[in-house]
């Protein structure tokens, strides 16, 4: 039998090793609850999206000298047939070799092996003032470490920051650290919680801006909520993520949901809040006041006000931090949760599942935040002319113990 795609020097592989297709798109969308993740059982693994595998097994095979310089590539739908792969998979994959300079693509003659350039990659800083407190951050940055497209390429960490009166003048001169450094691009998460972050913000984009540095905003936009800046973001649909959550809890038998956040928060929180209101309209739940407060979770005081004005029968946190802390507060108030009060969050940090009422909670795939934002930012370098961006990813809602999901219902008076 005639075996081309084995005598090219690319691994073969079983049917069984797929993965599935990667759950990233350029659109605002989110996913259902899992049934796994509904029953409250540990997320799996997240599967290495199968134009990684291709892109992966296809590196190797030119770097260890299996497929040479000069030497022709499968053709597209030969891969397909490979790895079992749809033609757009394995055109992302080839896209991807492309842009590492790894193989040439010519109309008429295919795509061929290059010789190995002189290595010479880019410095990419890191403008992260939440990194170390806020925990999505770290894994973001792995993602990005880990991604193949980083492999050439090398991050500056800066410096770790003080608290949020620090940070002003800390992120700013951070920024002018970079500028000096000449680096190729930064990936900025813009500041929150400061009463001056919007000008620092405005400062520090300005600055990369007339230095003709690309920035790659991550999880946050620091334009006021709805509008946007001239910059690519990767992170997820945060409005969806607001109605999701919000649903789930009048799914289960809520019917006076609170969103709960910090004064001076991102505007991932003022998207959280939108689709929170949005979600209670959809669902006739049209209340007189306003059900959304600012605030400390951790201030007995303040949780006291909002169960008194507002006589909420949920809590929809702004994150897992402000949820672990409510649950902490109600507990010492005499409150049970879930059966007295409905608690969810939004992240699925790591501790979420270890809180003594296990947190129901919205999943993001940071890694895969930080492998899209590397993407994002060696296209951006690639082509400046390319149009702004907003890279969104798919979330999750895992339900656990907190929603009271698994309560029995009550029958409410008309």
């Amino acid at each position: 039998m005639k075996r081309p795609l084995k005598a090219s020097g690319i691994p073969t592989r079983s049917a069984n090793s797929a993965a599935s297709e990667s759950p990233v798109r350029e659109s605002a969308s989110t996913r259902q609850p899992s049934h796994a993740a509904a029953a409250g059982g540990p997320l799996p693994a997240p599967a290495l999206p199968k134009y990684r595998q291709i892109l992966d097994d296809l590196r190797e095979s030119i770097e260890t000298g299996r497929i040479k310089p000069g030497d022709k590539l499968p053709s597209e739908a030969e891969l397909g047939q490979l790895y079992q792969a749809s033609r757009i998979t394995v055109a992302r994959a080839v896209t991807e070799l492309t842009q590492h300079g790894l193989v040439s693509r010519r109309a008429g003659s295919g795509t061929r092996v290059l010789a190995k350039p002189e290595a010479r990659g880019h410095v990419f800083g890191l403008l992260i003032p939440d990194l170390g407190r806020t925990e999505i951050f770290e894994p973001i940055c792995q993602g990005m470490m880990r991604s193949p497209l980083a492999r050439n390429h090398s991050l500056l960490w800066g410096h770790a920051m003080g608290e949020t009166e620090q940070q002003e003048v800390e992120a700013e001169q951070l920024c002018q650290h970079y500028i000096t450094q000449k680096v190729s691009g930064v990936f900025f998460a813009p500041l929150e919680y400061s009463a001056a972050r919007a000008q620092v913000n405005h400062r520090i984009a300005a600055a990369l801006e007339k230095a003709g540095i690309p920035i790659v905003l991550l999880d946050r936009c620091y334009a006021p909520y709805p509008s946007r800046s001239a910059h690519d973001l990767v992170g997820i649909d945060n409005r969806a993520v607001g109605y999701l959550l919000t649903q789930h809890l009048i799914n289960v038998g809520a019917r006076r949901p609170v969103f709960l956040s910090r004064a001076h928060s991102a505007t991932t929180v003022t998207a959280r809040i939108a689709g929170f209101r949005e979600a209670l309209y959809a669902h006739g739940l049209c209340m007189k006041e306003d059900m959304s407060r600012e605030g400390d979770t951790a201030d007995p005081a303040f949780i006291q006000r909002v169960l008194k004005e507002l006589r909420p029968d949920a809590i929809l946190c702004a994150n897992d931090f402000a949820a672990g802390r409510l649950i902490a507060t109600l507990n010492g108030l005499g409150i049970e949760v879930p059966r007295e009060m409905r608690v969810t969050g939004i992240d699925d940090v790591k501790y979420a599942s270890l809180l003594p009422v296990p947190l129901t909670t919205q999943h993001q795939n940071c890694h895969e935040i930080g492998a899209m934002a590397m993407k994002a930012m060696l296209d951006r370098v690639a082509d400046p002319s390319l149009p702004v961006r907003d890279i969104l990813l798919q979330t999750t809602t895992i339900v656990r113990t907190s929603c009271g999901a698994n309560l029995k219902p009550v029958r409410r008076s008309t």
